[in-house]
């Protein structure tokens, strides 16, 4: 009895997902492994609800791949709850015994969506490091972190306290940020164990610092994955029902004001499941 009801639950969550996965009928529904929800859609456009919830679908690439509207940002997951994780390389600022000797300052600008305060960590790895984020879309903002050491010995794998390695939350509110570095002498002092300073925002949870990735040849070629909160519109939820015509959420949802960014959300009322952005899209459990 207690397997055939966890087996039941398991595939009440599995028929959930799918459901709230779904497209706009006549839409295609995936793009490789990423599926596509309405309001976001691929192909004509009438698949999605405006031009910032376009999905590019690169089938060059075996299995396709999935880009923000005309972007290079991969996408990797969809989200009707109101995120998409995306895919975005790390900057990096390299030095050998003549100076600096490659560097990449990463950053994107975004009209639409969110960089998550609460799912994501701008990092810094370095032992003569300074790491600046800054925007100019919307919010403009400045912030970063530094991080020092005079020796390998003194670096803790698995510690982003700033001796090597450090972390801090990014800005409620931003859609852009612009990364650079700076360092005190250039990394002359480490050039033997830590030539290069590296920054990235990247997802909660999901980077483990090691003294290893100091010396790793291939580690400025690596991505990783960063939360984006999106909404609909800018009208808030009272602005926005008193427009019914170009209202987004559907019948048996309600309306959400969300907690980074302006415009509105859908969710299914208490009780049922699926896509609120769908014409009965939400089904009764």
């Amino acid at each position: 009895m207690v397997m055939e009801l966890a087996l039941f639950s398991l595939m009440l969550t599995v028929m959930a997902i799918s459901v709230a996965a779904q497209a706009k009928p006549g839409c295609q529904r995936q793009c490789g492994n990423v599926n596509i929800p309405y309001p976001f859609g691929t192909g004509g456009a009438e698949c999605y609800i405006d031009g910032s919830f376009l999905i590019t679908c690169n089938t060059t690439s075996d299995p396709p791949k999935a880009f923000l509207a005309t972007t290079d940002i991969q996408v990797l997951h969809i989200s009707v709850d109101g995120y998409l994780r995306i895919r975005y390389p790390i900057a990096y600022d390299c030095y050998d015994s003549l100076g600096r000797s490659r560097n990449f300052n990463a950053g994107f600008r975004l009209e639409k969506f969110f960089i998550s305060h609460t799912r994501n960590m701008f990092t810094a790895l370095g032992c003569d490091t300074y790491a600046y984020i800054e925007g100019f879309v919307g919010r403009t903002y400045s912030t970063g972190c530094m991080s020092f050491c005079y020796g390998a010995d003194e670096v803790v794998n698995g510690s982003c306290s700033g001796i090597g390695c450090c972390q801090i939350q990014i800005p409620k509110g931003v859609t852009d940020y612009e990364l650079s570095f700076d360092s005190y002498w250039s990394h002359s002092k480490v050039l033997s164990f830590n030539p290069c300073s590296y920054g990235f925002a990247v997802e909660n949870g999901v980077y483990n610092f090691s003294l290893s990735h100091f010396l790793d040849p291939d580690f400025g070629k690596k991505k990783f994955p960063i939360i984006l909160d999106w909404t609909i519109g800018n009208q808030s939820c009272r602005e926005a029902r008193m427009d019914p015509q170009n209202y987004a959420c559907k019948e048996n949802s309600a309306c959400i004001d969300p907690e980074n960014g302006s415009g509105y959300l859908c969710k299914c009322l208490h009780g049922f499941q699926g896509n609120p952005y769908l014409s009965y899209g939400c089904q009764k459990i």
